[in-house]
């Protein structure tokens, strides 16, 4: 039966709570790869070992553990028992259909009491295979390198290693509520939570029916990809049209879209509560636009008691860019919309914004009624992956 070996990274750094760690993502690479024929998932030394039915398989299962967070690196590996003889005919056995010039063995024993080191293991491979195929040994730069890993009753050997996503697994850190535009910017920063082992929720605020409702067909889409990589997702919508027309009306230009942001953030925090969440999350770079100067940053987020994280705070465009076009997220970001935020936009907003001055300006307004409707009417979509866990469900007034 085949098998693919996982590893991690940043997990082997834990201490005590190192198992939990690495049950959850145990658990994470069950629920990721439930429906591809996986038979067993389980821990071994430093290591998980998956054992799925059939080949065709692979294909879908490099794709799952790839977006799986907190795997380093994976690769299809064969299972053997742990006696050098065993593991040598395994590994000419692989290479039967191989053709390379050169070739290294690199041996890693996770049970020391294996009768031979690491590099015994090495050589005596090594030599079976160069004597075999005649193959050059390079140390510095070879064409294939064979690797093999020695536990206490059992061996791997593999020829290929796949890049993982890195991180730590979904659900280690926490929950979170990100703000989510339908841009460019917030998606990256969700995702950058997520590789930290935090389960995002997600809240779009849209200008419907007075604006069209691409936004919200965007975030839709944007909230599956992402859910790809953090197994469920919650996404809330909350319609901000009929809010941003009363601060128009009570608010001077100048100072709107302070105000628009810290009611924003006043709504985001009863959905961030209500769901169990202990923080927000944007997707601001300082400089970028009015609102995100450190002077109004300041005063935006004072209005929350919950921490206001921004993984993207000292990146600049290019680079979220990139970052959005590894993840996937690009071609829906760039689909032409509008945001909320640009709704009543004046033409000259206020990049130092003064406490004193919003807080006057805000009390024109019954913030506690609007930021009270705004979060009982919010809708809710919950997503699940694989497909085969998602339950059908249409948008639900609920926290």
């Amino acid at each position: 039966m085949p098998s693919v070996i996982v590893h991690y990274q940043e997990i082997a750094l834990k201490g005590r709570n190192r198992p939990w760690f690495v049950e959850r993502l145990v658990s994470n690479i069950r629920t990721a790869t439930a429906d591809l024929g996986v038979t067993r998932v389980r821990a071994l030394m430093g290591r998980i070992e998956l054992r799925y039915e059939s080949e065709d398989a692979w294909t879908g299962l490099r794709e799952r553990l790839a977006c799986t967070p907190g795997i380093a690196n994976f690769s299809r590996a064969v299972r053997t028992r742990c006696d050098l003889d065993a593991i040598t005919e395994t590994v000419l056995a692989e290479l039967t259909d191989v053709q390379v010039e050169s070739f290294r063995v690199t041996a890693r024993r996770a049970d020391k009491r294996f009768p031979m080191t690491s590099p015994e293991i090495e050589r005596q491979v090594g030599g079976r295979i160069k004597a075999t195929r005649g193959w050059r040994v390079d140390l510095g730069r070879p064409e294939l390198t064979v690797r093999v890993e020695t536990l206490t009753d059992e061996a791997f050997c593999y020829l290929r290693k796949e890049s993982g996503a890195g991180g730590l697994p979904s659900g280690v850190s926490g929950r979170v509520a990100c703000l989510m535009s339908g841009g460019i910017d917030s998606p990256v920063a969700a995702y950058r939570m997520i590789k930290r082992g935090c389960r995002v929720r997600m809240i779009h605020f849209h200008s419907y029916p007075i604006l069209a409702h691409t936004s919200q067909d965007k975030v839709v889409e944007i909230a599956r990809l992402l859910t790809r990589y953090q197994l469920d997702s919650r996404l809330y919508v909350v319609a901000f049209g009929g809010i941003q027309r009363r601060v128009v009306l009570e608010v001077p230009p100048p100072l709107r879209v302070v105000i628009y942001r810290r009611l924003i953030l006043s709504i985001a925090e009863r959905l961030a509560r209500a769901s169990g969440s202990t923080a927000l999350v944007t997707g601001e770079a300082v400089g970028q636009v009015a609102s995100q100067t450190l002077d109004n940053m300041a005063v935006i987020d004072s209005v929350t008691t919950l921490p206001v994280l921004r993984p993207l705070v000292g990146m600049d465009k290019d680079e979220i860019v990139s970052e959005a076009r590894g993840l996937g997220t690009y071609p829906i970001s760039i689909i032409p919309d509008e945001d909320c935020c640009t709704l009543f936009t004046p033409k000259h907003p206020a990049t130092k914004a003064r406490a004193r001055r919003v807080i006057e300006a805000e009390s024109a307004l019954p913030v506690d009624e609007i930021v009270e409707s705004a979060a009982a009417d919010a809708e809710r979509q919950d997503m699940f992956f694989p497909p085969a866990r998602a339950v059908k469900t249409s948008f639900v007034t609920s926290p």
